[in-house]
């Protein structure tokens, strides 16, 4: 079913942020109207989508333009590779052909990298356009078109050029799942057992128990999670809006292995959910060693993992190289390495006292 057949809302989110707070629609059949309800009284409205999803982009536009909107599309190269300045200096060149104003709505259409990369635009253009986020795939629904992280990558790190930029609304249509392709759904599940991990066990039991339909991608099963990872996540930038008291950081739950592993294959190479996944199953082997998790359910973080058909290790580096890569990641302070870690499934926390020993070993015995 198309996205703009739809015809009711299945369910709303909210983030509740003072005079940033928004809605997160699922499922929401009038995409002009929600557009319209949620813009500075703008009359242009600049699509950001790449390549995968132009298609589309197109027909959003359509539904834009008879909500009254001045519609504008721009396309960029599909993949991890165009969260890069140089794609960002292309879109600021063409905003200023189209002489936007501050009131010119950014909407991002895609996935993460697009969402990251639009978003970092709309941040940093004219100090701050309004932006509305249309994520077109799991990894996106469920986490990075929520929360007002936007960014770029650099040759050095992942995400190193960033800002909080919180979106008017986020727009969910879950059909839009239906044609993604198999690696790219399966990705975005990572992301999905991040949350059961880190902050709900009974969601992460229910993953375990519902994990056949979630991957036949059930719609009922997809309504849930999405809704499920939705308000995990409100509720957690609602207490920490810009990572200040250390709570929203445990949503990087597997991170600090992850984005070593991104930097170190090059942009693209590993899509960021299987980079997140074999993350997390270190992060898991090293909080038992060093939080207090139980053997057994590291075993069920791994089992979860592989049963969603993605990677449980990393790329063999040397030790030396991986320290390197993980010194430059975000939760660095002090010239410390700090890991989430996790007491029990359901309970994660920000740890800046584990031994190197500990993370040696760890990279050392990754399992076949």
């Amino acid at each position: 079913m198309s996205f703009l057949a739809l015809a009711i809302s299945m369910s709303t989110v909210r983030v509740n942020l003072g005079p940033r707070s928004y809605d997160i629609a699922i499922d929401q059949g009038d995409l002009g109207r929600f557009a319209r309800e949620r813009a500075a009284k703008s009359a242009l409205a600049v699509v950001i989508s790449d390549a995968n999803v132009e298609k589309h982009a197109r027909a959003a536009g359509s539904a834009l333009k008879n909500a009254g909107f001045q519609v504008e599309l721009a396309t960029v190269p599909a993949g991890e590779a165009s969260k890069c300045l140089a794609q960002a200096e292309r879109l600021y060149d063409r905003l200023a052909d189209l002489n936007a104003d501050r009131k010119t709505m950014i909407v991002a259409f895609g996935g993460g990298v697009v969402g990251d990369l639009a978003g970092f635009v709309a941040a940093t253009y004219n100090r701050g356009l309004p932006l509305l986020m249309i994520p077109t795939t799991l990894l996106a629904m469920v986490d990075s078109s929520v929360g007002g992280k936007v960014g770029i990558n650099h040759a050095k790190g992942k995400n190193l050029i960033g800002a909080f930029h919180q979106p008017h609304g986020v727009w969910i249509d879950t059909a839009m799942l239906a044609t993604l392709p198999e690696r790219e759904f399966r990705s975005g599940l990572a992301e999905v057992v991040k949350y059961g991990v880190i902050l709900d066990a009974d969601f992460f039991s229910w993953q375990e128990q519902n994990a056949d339909a979630i991957l036949r991608r059930d719609p009922k099963a997809i309504g849930q999670v999405v809704e499920r990872c939705c308000k995990l996540k409100a509720g957690v930038v609602e207490q920490d809006e810009r990572e200040e008291t250390g709570l929203r950081a445990v949503l990087n739950y597997g991170h600090t292995f992850a984005h070593a592993f991104e930097t170190a294959g090059g942009y693209g190479s590993w899509l960021h959910g299987e980079a997140v996944a074999a993350g997390m199953v270190l992060a898991a082997a090293l909080s038992v060693r060093a939080a207090g998790l139980s053997m057994a359910e590291s075993a069920r973080v791994r089992s979860l993992i592989q049963r969603a058909g993605l990677p449980v290790r990393g790329p063999a580096l040397e030790a030396q190289r991986y320290f390197w890569l993980m010194a430059r990641d975000k939760k660095v302070e002090g010239g410390r390495l700090r890991f989430v870690l996790l007491e029990a499934l359901g309970h994660g926390l920000l740890r800046g006292d584990v031994s190197t020993t500990d993370i040696v070993r760890v990279l050392a015995e990754q399992g076949p």
